[in-house]
């Protein structure tokens, strides 16, 4: 699986108050989605890189597993109100799996593919924060199916439907594409902190 490169540590774990508003705590991570748990086989996961790139990328699961590996430590906040604190994840960040092609000047946005054609949508700024990984674990044990493996995105500063389960591509975009959570009414981008839970009203 190849070695970790270092631990990063969210911004949000250093808040005085790291519980946003709205926000109650639990100690056991919940298990939360829309139809049925999609279990991926890892011999037949694939990841594709598209859009607004020079060259499409496609990886099998033991070239995206050897890629450098980072762990961040951060808390995780659901839509639906829970918040969870102490985490820990290890995988690729974003940003070396944005290295691996060239994006065109025009992309500004990235669309996140899942499992089941879900789809979920972030600037590229927030896809690219500096505690955005590709996540094999949590608190050091692999992930189940249940909690979106083999491989999960986890943003941290936003709220948790962002963190795509069941990952299996990216595509760079010049123009927002809202993905499945966003076309259902929930606000296009997902700030806990200002409760951007819906896109009219909380």
């Amino acid at each position: 699986m190849g070695d970790v490169e270092q631990l990063i540590v969210s911004p949000d774990t250093r808040r005085s108050n790291r519980v946003p508003p709205g926000q109650h705590l639990v100690k056991k991570w919940p298990v939360l989605h829309y139809g049925k748990v999609h279990e991926v086989p890892v011999d037949e996961w694939q990841f594709e890189i598209t859009g607004e790139v020079e060259k499409v990328l496609t990886l099998g699961y033991t070239e995206f597993s050897a890629l450098p590996k980072v762990r961040v430590f951060s808390d995780i906040h659901c839509v639906t109100t829970w918040s969870q604190l102490d985490n820990t994840w290890e995988g690729p960040s974003t940003a070396t799996v944005v290295g691996l092609v060239k994006i065109k000047p025009v992309a500004k946005f990235v669309i996140v593919h899942g499992a089941g054609g879900f789809t979920t949508n972030l600037p590229l700024a927030d896809f690219l924060a500096e505690d955005a990984i590709f996540t094999f674990s949590h608190n050091g044990i692999p992930l189940t199916a249940e909690h979106g493996g083999p491989v999960r995105l986890v943003v941290p500063r936003l709220y948790f439907w962002k963190s795509a389960k069941w990952v299996k591509g990216i595509e760079f975009s010049s123009v927002d594409k809202p993905g499945f959570w966003e076309k259902a009414g929930y606000h296009n981008h997902g700030d806990p902190w200002t409760e951007e839970r819906r896109q009219n009203g909380r």
